[in-house]
């Protein structure tokens, strides 16, 4: 645990701190699905960098590389200039995601995070065709920037803004209501009533599992729905994959299981593999209306990024075994969360490959597994408006024995919750 050290950031680190609070532990070193603390303890870790490890700490297939780039005095920072490793990393995305889905995108580098992506989604969708509003959903989380909060539901995230959130209406996300509600009712009337005093939207933007949101899950009827509605009224589709893409959910896009080709994708967190700042948008080719230089950022050109980036794509991606690996792991899960629901009032489990939620109908339960996983050596952190979820998010390279470990470890810090 942290002791005098802890000192340095309580006097020069801002408030605004959050991790380090749940996980009072002065980390040093990690490896594969382990976090090890200056004190000399283990942690499994299922949180996995809030998903921007999908591949694990220092995984030696992404490392080895990215120390033969550096040590070879590759380019570190090129801004949006051609380099090598950009070259490797676009033929890569090519060869190994395109072509074998039959997609055909345009890939963006925004600056290198996931609302920053974000953004540059939003704008080019207005630019495109000239119109202002984004149609988000309830629960969904797309960034703390501007534009990235207005299409974000959470109050607590909005109100951290400071001045209003415009240009962005929310709509019902797949299961918000009682399950006897149609479908898209609203959304369709006020879309198609020339008298709804509603505008046009220039896109919806839209999570196939809302992580932040309480790990809820869009079914592949719902997204089709979705994607149907926004073709018949030119209304452009952007999926946020910077979470859910890469694997998490199986394949490497979420969207995948539901049979569409959206829009506009922005991806991050672990598409630059290594857990190095990294983010794209892929665009249908006719939608690239940008003028040069129009959205652009110093660290668009991490090449050490693009490095890690291509290795992982094409060891993990030229088959299909990560995502037979993840979707197995995924029903193993909740074979043992059912178990756990069976045996324990109040909660409840969903969630798609390897992002699984535990709802729990009294939210303060949930901080508390989290804290009494903690002293036991496992991250695992909470979701959703209320923090009602203990959302787990392991790496995809997680052994079946740290699985079943990690289970264990949540399995008896619920039955502990409990018996308190």
């Amino acid at each position: 645990m942290i002791t005098a050290e802890k000192t340095i950031f309580e006097e020069l680190e801002s408030n605004v701190r959050g991790y380090c609070r749940s996980w009072p532990a002065l980390f040093t070193t990690a490896k594969g699905s382990w976090i090890h603390s200056e004190d000399g303890k283990d942690y499994l870790d299922f949180f996995a960098g809030a998903g921007a490890l999908n591949y694990g700490h220092n995984n030696p297939i992404l490392k080895q590389p990215l120390l033969d780039y550096i040590a070879g005095d590759g380019i570190t920072h090129g801004l949006d200039m051609s380099t090598a490793a950009k070259r490797r990393l676009l033929e890569t995305l090519r060869d190994t995601l395109f072509a074998p889905r039959g997609l055909d995108y345009k890939v963006q580098f925004p600056g290198p995070t996931g609302a920053n992506a974000v953004e540059a989604a939003l704008k080019l969708a207005r630019k495109i065709t000239g119109r202002k509003t984004i149609l988000s959903f309830t629960n969904a989380f797309h960034g703390m920037t501007l534009g990235a909060l207005s299409v974000t539901g959470n109050a607590a995230k909005r109100a951290g803004a400071g001045v209003p959130l415009v240009h962005a209406t929310p709509m019902p996300y797949d299961g918000y209501f009682d399950g006897t509600t149609a479908d898209f009712q609203w959304m369709e009337r006020v879309l198609d009533d020339t008298s709804s005093g509603f505008d046009r939207p220039a896109a919806v933007i839209v999570e196939t599992v809302q992580g932040e949101g309480g790990v809820n899950v869009a079914r592949a009827e719902w997204l089709r729905h979705l994607a149907g509605l926004c073709a018949a009224r030119e209304i452009l589709l952007i999926v946020d994959d910077v979470q859910m893409g890469c694997g998490r959910t199986g394949p490497f896009f979420s969207f995948e299981v539901a049979g569409i080709t959206p829009d506009i994708v922005t991806l991050s967190k672990s598409i630059g593999g290594y857990g190095l700042p990294m983010a794209l948008v892929l665009f249908k080719p006719e939608l690239d209306q940008w003028a040069p230089g129009e959205h652009n950022g110093t660290f668009r050109g991490n090449n050490p990024a693009f490095v890690t980036a291509q290795v992982a794509l094409e060891h993990y991606w030229s088959d299909d075994k990560l995502q037979t690996s993840t979707e197995a792991k995924g029903k193993r899960i909740e074979q043992v969360l059912g178990r756990i629901v069976s045996e324990t009032p109040g909660i409840s489990v969903r969630g798609r490959g390897l992002v699984q939620g535990v709802v729990f109908e009294d939210p303060s339960q949930a901080g508390k597994v989290c804290q009494v996983a903690f002293e036991r050596g496992l991250l695992v952190e909470t979701s959703g408006s209320m923090d009602e979820v203990v959302k787990l998010l392991p790496p995809l390279t997680v052994t079946d024995e740290e699985l079943d470990l990690g289970l264990d470890l949540l399995s008896t810090a619920i039955d502990t919750v409990g018996g308190c």
